[in-house]
């Protein structure tokens, strides 16, 4: 087919300014997005004389990109020379809402992608995921740089809006060319519903092999695509004979489809056969509920004639129309179901002519929708309304788009959401903390109301509590180290799951409401307000504070004056003491320093470093009441920051083998060592008999953990797994070697004291036993010995020299614990180092004999065998011999790009791979092609 015609049917697009929401749409309600053109732009398509228009105002990121010049043809239309593509963030959301979508009217949307080469696809795929609103629509695979794809879908409006998102699943940018929106009326397509939208498998108008139809000669502007059997890989019995009318079609009152009478005046029948015969195949990982719609006329006048035209109609060999269908002349009529099909492995419907039948089945066009599921619950309404608000007013981009809560893989940045299988998704917590907001408080955040956090506040029984999941422990409003000016909204009163309101470092002024002094008197709420020098409290009247007083001196002065000599002789008094008691005072004040945290006089430490109090660490701890794990410090707990943050809560208890002088130790090099491999510390906490540290929480556990099958859900990590988690903690080595000043040992590198995120990003912890050169020059000093039994340097061991390479050794039998799956001391031996074991069996020459079996051979052989020389140079006796770690890092990254290689050669790598659910059902190979069986592909139609 002539590509040129393709371009004749692109569509118009219409929307209006952003900011108030005001979206243009003309008299049919139509409303056509044409995205990355220049904002302000807009035009009309004198074909179909629809209004196209720029899609800024409906979204906030992603660039705008031209196709290549080579792709552009003779177009008709310019409406896919242009796309906007997103580059950066995982779900990227258009939103579309008043006055062009009504809550509760049902719509037609449709979404064009054209690649044009804009990107440099070159041959090479590209795959992402399409969601409306919080539900799965489509997965978008574009093969080709000059193919066009669409997908419909029909749903009804459950809010005020619709969020149109593309979703990065790492096999490419996602983009889009345009969205269409067209109103339908409430009696079209009944199977489309509140629970329940519908995705476009096909469209076929039958009996025409070249032109496209859509608007105007169908009012709600569906494509009904002509049938061609080359096009498409479909289960049918395609000897058919094109037959058609000039004669109008007319649809009865009522009617469900409201089918246009060109699409209707062409129709298909069987050559030497009784039967037309649909089938197809449902899509792997798609919802295979399949609603087919069967439009049927009768285009012959067979009045008064001998002939007749009957059947029945078939799914899957069941009678599906239980009357025997007989075409109305010039009527449009339509077989279809309000509920899918029976599932089944495939799926074929069937029209057979009956025996006294003089002609064969007749059939004009035919529809196949799949459900999309709402099953994903979407955020509260009102909580919707209140974040588009608030987003709106302070005009926050970030990646406030689409649901602020669901999915939950999607939540907004700095929010915190409750969910809970019977209600929506609740906004709980909302940290916009030095984001430069300006302007008074809107009242919008008053609306925002979560009413489980009390009940959990006080404690809830452990087994409700979720494992790992701040969510529900914090309710709060943190708008502190903004520019916010004006009055404390009263309304903010009426939040009654409301705990903490931090307002701190800003310029607000007036008089606080007396509701939120009485909350933070009775101990409901901590209020935070410092830093607003204009706010007056007490409920006292501002005005009532600003009056000059007379100027006359005050009782309170006069005895001030009176007590002045007094002052003075205490002073000298205390002086006199002081130098009489300085030598005793040096003496204890080695022992005080011990037993507390030395004294900060650096700000922004300070703030960097939080304090604590005991009574704030129980409440994020919930009375210290899940336990992570235990060592010779103590205990570690499992606490909730304010905003939501996970925290790991290190407590020094009374009988610890740790030393109160290790413990604080680590607290001073954490607050000076900054690096991604390395556990940072949040705060900490200083009390009588209270020693506290507060980490970043890491929610996989130790290395050790999962090398040793003992995590939780563990599961064999994949090679490649292994060597990412290697390189981040020899980067973090690295960083304690060079990066520091002076540079810091460890002295007890381990994998136990290697912890890994919730993306398997590994990070070195447990500080307590590090030990600072004085400077660089130096290489070696003398200590006691100190570390873990299997991963102690010998030659520190025997000499007491302590060096950079003492914990190059270490890592080394780290290496060879990712290599082998084993400890140090290998099980089931007289107490041989895993470094003779490696040693032994590499004598032979095959690396397999010492690789951990749960791998399955599945790594790239030459990789490992580097890593392995890498692992065996680091655990050599002589410190003299071992790499640096700078060069560990580099040729780990080398052994890397060796198994990546491997990889992509044998294409087995999945989208999810570097995370911890690396071993996945779905890999790239088992996506569906959408642009063949199911997201419409077009190359080359025309417009009528």
């Amino acid at each position: 087919m002539d590509s040129r015609f393709w371009w004749s049917i692109l569509l118009a697009f219409a929307m209006a300014s952003a900011g108030a929401r005001s979206q243009s749409t003309d008299a049919l309600g139509f409303l056509s997005i044409d995205c990355g053109i220049e904002p302000g732009s807009s035009y009309v398509d004198p074909l179909s004389n629809i209004s196209y228009v720029s899609d800024v105002g409906f979204i906030d990121t992603g660039v705008n990109r031209n196709i290549s010049f080579a792709y552009v043809g003779n177009f008709r239309t310019p409406g896919l020379r242009t796309q906007r593509a997103f580059p950066n963030g995982t779900r990227n959301c258009y939103t579309i809402g008043s006055p062009a979508v009504e809550r509760g009217s049902k719509y037609l949307l449709r979404a064009w992608f054209y690649n044009g080469n804009s990107n440099r696809l070159n041959g090479q795929p590209q795959s992402f995921d399409l969601h409306l609103g919080v539900n799965y629509w489509d997965t978008v695979n574009v093969t080709a740089a000059e193919t066009s794809y669409w997908t419909d879908t029909i749903a009804v409006a459950t809010t005020g809006y619709f969020s149109v998102c593309l979703l990065n699943t790492g096999t490419g940018t996602p983009f889009i060319s345009a969205i269409d929106l067209r109103p339908l009326k409430d009696s079209l397509y009944p199977a489309a519903n509140e629970w329940r939208s519908l995705v476009l498998y096909n469209r076929w108008n039958l009996g025409e092999e070249s032109d496209h139809i859509r608007y105007p000669d169908d009012p709600i502007d569906r494509v009904w695509s002509p049938w061609s059997s080359s096009e498409w890989n479909w289960n049918w019995n395609w000897n058919w004979n094109d037959v058609s009318t000039n004669s109008t079609v007319e649809n009865f009152p009522q009617d469900p489809f409201g089918v246009p009478s060109v699409v209707m005046q062409t129709a298909v029948t069987p050559i030497n056969s009784s039967s037309i015969v649909l089938g197809w195949d449902p899509i792997p990982g798609y919802v295979n509920q399949f609603f087919p719609i069967l439009h049927i006329s009768e285009i012959f006048d067979l009045s008064g004639t001998n002939q007749s035209r009957q059947f029945n109609i078939y799914e899957n060999g069941f009678q599906w129309l239980g009357d025997i269908m007989t075409p109305s002349y010039l009527s449009s009529d339509s077989v279809y179901s309000l509920g899918p099909l029976t599932s089944s492995p495939t799926y074929n419907v069937s029209l057979e002519a009956l025996g006294n039948s003089t002609l064969p089945p007749i059939l004009n066009a035919f529809e196949l929708y799949m459900a999309m599921s709402n099953t994903s619950v979407p955020s509260d309404a009102g909580d919707v309304d209140a974040m588009t608000a608030i987003k709106e007013q302070y005009q926050i981009q970030r990646n406030w788009m689409g649901d602020p809560c669901s999915p939950s893989a999607f939540v907004w940045d700095r929010l915190n959401c409750t969910y809970n299988l019977s209600n929506s998704p609740r906004v709980t917590a909302l940290n916009l903390s030095t984001s430069g907001l300006t302007g008074e408080i809107t009242k919008s955040f008053a609306s925002l109301s979560a009413l489980q956090y009390l009940v959990l506040f006080k404690g809830m029984p452990s087994e409700e509590l979720s494992t790992n999941n701040c969510s529900l422990n914090t309710v709060f409003r943190d708008l502190s180290y903004n520019n916010l000016t004006g009055p404390i909204p009263d309304d903010l009163a009426n939040l009654i799951s409301l705990k903490l309101l931090d307002l701190t470092g800003n310029q607000l002024n007036g008089s606080v409401p007396l509701n939120l002094l009485e909350m933070s008197q009775n101990g409901s709420l901590t209020l935070r307000l410092d830093g607003n020098p204009h706010l007056c409290y007490n409920g006292t009247s501002c005005n009532e504070m600003s009056v000059p007083k007379k100027k006359k001196i005050s009782t309170p002065v006069i005895a001030i004056l009176c007590t002045v000599p007094v002052l003075i002789l205490l002073v000298v008094i205390a002086i006199v003491w002081s130098v009489r008691k300085k030598q005793g005072l040096r003496k204890d004040s080695s022992v005080d320093q011990q037993n507390s945290f030395p004294k900060q006089t650096n700000n922004s430490l300070q703030l960097e470093n939080r304090q604590f109090t005991y009574m704030e660490l129980q409440n994020i701890t919930n009375n210290f009441q899940k336990i992570l794990g235990k060592g010779g410090f103590g205990s570690v707990f499992h606490g909730c920051l304010e905003d939501g943050t996970q925290v790991a809560v290190k407590m020094l208890s009374q009988s610890s083998s740790q030393g109160t002088k290790e413990f604080l130790a680590e607290a001073q090099h954490l607050t000076r060592v900054h690096h991604r491999n390395l556990v940072s510390l949040v705060g900490y906490c200083n009390e009588v008999n209270h020693l506290v540290l507060v980490y970043e929480f890491m929610s996989q556990g130790t290395l050790q953990d999962h090398l040793q099958g003992r995590a939780n859900n563990a599961r064999a990590l994949s090679w490649r797994q292994r060597l990412h988690m290697a390189i981040d903690a020899a980067q973090g080595l690295e960083y304690l070697q060079k990066g520091c000043k002076p540079p810091l040992v460890h002295r007890d590198v381990k994998s136990g004291n290697i912890l890994l995120s919730e993306t398997l990003e590994a990070k070195i912890a447990d500080f307590g036993l590090s030990k600072a050169f004085l400077s660089e020059a130096n290489s070696q000093i003398s200590t006691v010995v100190v570390g873990t039994l299997g991963y102690l340097d010998p030659e520190y061991y025997i000499t007491f020299q302590l060096s950079q390479k003492s914990d190059v050794y270490s890592y080394g039998v780290v290496l060879l614990e990712l290599i082998t799956g084993l400890l140090p001391i290998v099980p089931g031996t007289e107490n041989v180092h895993l470094i003779q074991w490696v040693l032994q069996r590499l004598s032979k020459g095959y690396i397999e004999d010492v690789v951990d079996p749960r791998l399955q051979g599945k790594y790239d052989i030459n990789s490992v065998w580097k890593c392995a020389d890498i692992a065996l140079k680091c655990t050599a006796q002589r410190s003299q011999e071992r790499p640096t770690m700078t060069e560990v890092v580099m040729q780990l990254k080398e052994s890397l790009e060796l198994e990546n290689s491997h990889y992509n050669n044998a294409n087995t790598v999945t989208h999810n791979e570097n995370l911890y659910s690396e071993v996945s059902d779905v890999s790239l190979n088992s996506v569906p092609e959408i642009g063949v069986s199911k997201m419409i592909e077009i190359s080359g139609p025309k417009a009528r």
